[in-house]
């Protein structure tokens, strides 16, 4: 009988992680959805790249994987044109990136520099054709 008992648990507790395993595969497309942003728009933080910013109210973003965001921010952070800037990205909770509400971002300069913090209003993925019209300077 406690075979049978332990059987039972340990199926319950496959089930139950095949039911959650599923319920999260759809979870990032439907925050996407609902936030008004294209489905399938998700990365994990750790596989964030690259930056660019065209004008201080723009960043183009890159992941290891080539996928291509552009950013568009709540308001004009000139901070991001300046030579030695860089971005600071803070991770608490959640380490993956569906929407804008995900991101917390700053901009900082040289070490003792400036610390301007971010606000980014929409994150769009981008297409291939999109990313090719990205000028070369601006292309993360």
């Amino acid at each position: 009988m406690k075979n049978l008992v332990k059987v039972s648990i340990a199926a319950a507790m496959v089930a139950s992680f095949a039911f959650t395993g599923t319920a999260l595969a759809h979870i990032a497309p439907a925050k996407a959805k609902a936030s008004g942003e294209r489905a399938g728009s998700c990365f994990f933080v750790s596989q964030f790249d690259n930056w660019r910013a065209p004008n201080p109210k723009t960043l183009y973003i890159d992941t290891y994987f080539h996928h291509y965001y552009r950013l568009d921010l709540s308001g004009t952070y000139p901070m991001l044109k300046w030579p030695d800037a860089f971005l600071v990205m803070n991770v608490e909770g959640p380490d993956t990136i569906c929407s804008a509400i995900d991101w917390d971002l700053a901009v900082d300069t040289s070490p003792g520099g400036f610390i301007e913090h971010i606000i980014v209003r929409k994150m769009t993925p981008l297409t291939p054709a999109e990313v090719a019209a990205i000028p070369a300077k601006f292309r993360p």
